[in-house]
C-alpha cells in the first residue's frame, strides 16, 4: 500500500502519518515512513530519540550519493547529467529505523530559480517513483505542505492521497485544489481525513463540504496530543483516544484500497 498524506500547512500532516505508520508496524507491516517534507519533524513524531534523529543524513545533503548516481556535480544544473539514475539501494542503506517503523528523510533542494532541473531534484523524484511503484508493503510519504509536490509529479503512483484537513474553509480549498491535480497525475482516491474536530458544528461543517464517499473519518482535538509535542514524546504513544480514531480510520483506508 502506498499513501501519500498531503494537505495546508498546520493541519496535523506528520502527526497523522507518524501514527498511521505506527499503527501498521505494530500489525506486523514493514512500513518506510519518508518525510518529504522540507520541515522534516516526522522522526520525531514517531518517537526516535535525539541521538537517533541526529543521524538521519537527508538524501538531498548527500553530495558524494548525488554526484555519483547522476554523473553530476551536486549543486549544479544547466549541465549533462543522469535523468534515471539508480535509487533501489537507497532504502535499505540510508534509512534509521525505531518503533518497526524505517524513516527516510528526502531534504529539501534549492533549485536555483525555478523552472531549472538540478541533479538533487532528479534523484529525489526518481526515489520517491521508486519507493511508490516497486515497494509490495506499506509506504507512508508525509508530503510539504500546500500543493507543490503535485505540480512536480513526485507522489505520481500513489494508492491513495489522503487529505487532512481542519474545519476550515482554507484546508478545504487546499484539498480540492489537491483532488483537481490528483486526477492530472492519474490518482483516484483522494480521501479526507477531518482533525481538530471540536463539536458538532465542525462535523457538520466538514459534511457539507466533503462527499461522505470521500470522508474518512474525524480525529477529535485532544489536549494529550498537544502535551505529547510539549514533552517531546510521540502521540503515539501520549494519546490512546487518538490512537484508536486513527485505528478506525486505517480499517477503512484498507476497505477503500
Amino acid at each position: 500500500m502506498k499513501i501519500a498524506v498531503t494537505g495546508k500547512g498546520g493541519v496535523g500532516k506528520t502527526t497523522f502519518s507518524a501514527m498511521l505508520s505506527r499503527i501498521y508496524a505494530d500489525e506486523g507491516y514493514r512500513v518506510l515512513s519518508v518525510d518529504a517534507d522540507p520541515d522534516a519533524n516526522l522522526a520525531l513524531a514517531l518517537g526516535f530519540p535525539q541521538k537517533l534523529i541526529d543521524e538521519i543524513v537527508p538524501i538531498s545533503e548527500m553530495k558524494n550519493l548525488v554526484e555519483e548516481r547522476t554523473s553530476a556535480e551536486a549543486g549544479t544544473f544547466a549541465k549533462m547529467f543522469k535523468l534515471n539514475p539508480k535509487v533501489d539501494d537507497i532504502p535499505d542503506r540510508y534509512c534509521k529505523e525505531y518503533n518497526g517503523v524505517g524513516v527516510l528523510t528526502m531534504g529539501t533542494v534549492d533549485t536555483g530559480g525555478s523552472g531549472c532541473v538540478c541533479p538533487e531534484h532528479v534523484l529525489l523524484k526518481r526515489l520517491t517513483s521508486h519507493l511508490i511503484l516497486q515497494n509490495k508493503d506499506v509506504v507512508v510519504m508525509d508530503m510539504e505542505a500546500g500543493i507543490e509536490h503535485l505540480a512536480r509529479g513526485t507522489a505520481q503512483g500513489v494508492d491513495a492521497f489522503i487529505v487532512v484537513v481542519e474545519p476550515g474553509e482554507r484546508s478545504l480549498q487546499t484539498y480540492r485544489k489537491v483532488k483537481k491535480l490528483g486526477e492530472d497525475i492519474g490518482v483516484q482516491k483522494v480521501w479526507v481525513v477531518a482533525n481538530k474536530i471540536r463539536n458538532e458544528k465542525d462535523e457538520y461543517f466538514i459534511l457539507d463540504n466533503v462527499k461522505k464517499e470521500e470522508l474518512l473519518g474525524f480525529i477529535y482535538y485532544n489536549e494529550d496530543v498537544i502535551n505529547s509535542d510539549r514533552s517531546n514524546l510521540s502521540p503515539y504513544d501520549n494519546s490512546e483516544k487518538t490512537r484508536e480514531e486513527i485505528k478506525y480510520i486505517k480499517q477503512k483506508i484498507q476497505g477503500g484500497i
